[in-house]
């Protein structure tokens, strides 16, 4: 199963994804850190969200890059965060895919599916702000569209988190099927 979790900065989307793993049972707690550490600061923030993290049972993997060759335990509740760092490693470090990142990006996803029980991926919200970029950044909101959106498809539910409430875009209902919501049913 997949569910995608996006949403802006601050909305809550972590927390809720961490909540998801949590309620998902009796599994492997693999959490997929790819926030690249580039100073002190970052350091420092890294090992404050592994001790946390470490208090509910989370094993922490760091994958900046080749998330295609990363291999899980079985049995497993994976949370990959987030799509946003993972797409701009990919993008910009030296061992990343470069202009490949895109299809990078997804055989990592696919491999991720491929072996996990449950996988919850966080992705961040970027689209909305209205503000013109430089080209490189436009190309790396391209990636990460395009990277969501195909992420969405995969998907067996996806939730955007507004102010810490999520809204449910696609889910499976009782009978195993997916719903997909519309602007106009909300």
């Amino acid at each position: 199963m997949i569910t995608v979790i996006t949403g802006g900065s601050g909305s809550g989307k972590s927390a809720y994804a961490e909540q998801m793993v949590l309620e998902a049972g009796d599994l492997n707690r693999i959490y997929i850190a790819t926030m690249f550490p580039f100073d002190e600061e970052s350091y420092k923030r890294i090992e404050r969200h592994r001790a946390m993290r470490a208090e509910k049972k989370f094993t922490t993997l760091e994958c900046y890059t080749g998330l295609k060759n990363l291999k899980l335990p079985l049995h497993s509740c994976v949370l990959l965060e987030c799509m946003s760092n993972l797409t701009a490693n990919e993008m910009f470090q030296e061992e990343g895919a470069g202009v490949h990142t895109v299809e990078a990006v997804l055989q990592g996803v696919q491999n991720l599916a491929e072996q996990a029980k449950q996988l919850i991926i966080v992705t961040n919200e970027i689209f909305s702000d209205g503000i013109e970029y430089d080209a490189e950044t436009r190309t790396y909101q391209e990636y990460l569209g395009k990277i969501n959106q195909e992420v969405a498809k995969w998907a067996d539910q996806v939730t955007e988190v507004v102010y810490g409430i999520p809204v449910h875009w696609k889910k499976k209902n009782k009978e195993g099927q997916k719903n997909e919501t519309t602007m106009e049913q909300l």
